[in-house]
């Protein structure tokens, strides 16, 4: 299983193995990684969820959609170029060392 490591607002880093298929929310909140609210529970409709990916792995995370992409314009952190919902990433093989940083506020 690939590790994701999830870096905190104030720095605090989590090393955690994913199952692989799952979105990176469904793993986040699984592991209690604080800062991930994911208020829709995954359907894309709140922007909770919302981390910063290592720009590294973008190939691999695959293209951002029109309607994620849309969502991320109601963030309550400033988007960035590496934004994305984490409800919309699906853990692979390919992701295995990546880190996820979680915004301050949702």
């Amino acid at each position: 299983m690939p590790t994701i490591t999830f870096i905190t607002a104030e720095g605090k880093q989590h090393a955690v193995t994913a199952e692989i298929g799952r979105s990176v929310m469904e793993i986040a909140l699984e592991k209690n990684i604080p800062g991930v609210v994911a208020e829709c529970n995954g359907s894309a409709a709140c922007a909770t969820c919302h981390c910063y990916f290592d720009p590294a792995f973008a190939a691999a995370i695959g293209p951002i959609g029109e309607h994620e992409s849309d969502m991320l314009d109601f963030t309550a952190s400033p988007r960035r170029p590496e934004s994305r919902l984490s409800c919309q990433v699906r853990v692979a093989d390919a992701l295995d060392g990546m880190t996820v940083h979680i915004p301050a506020v949702q």
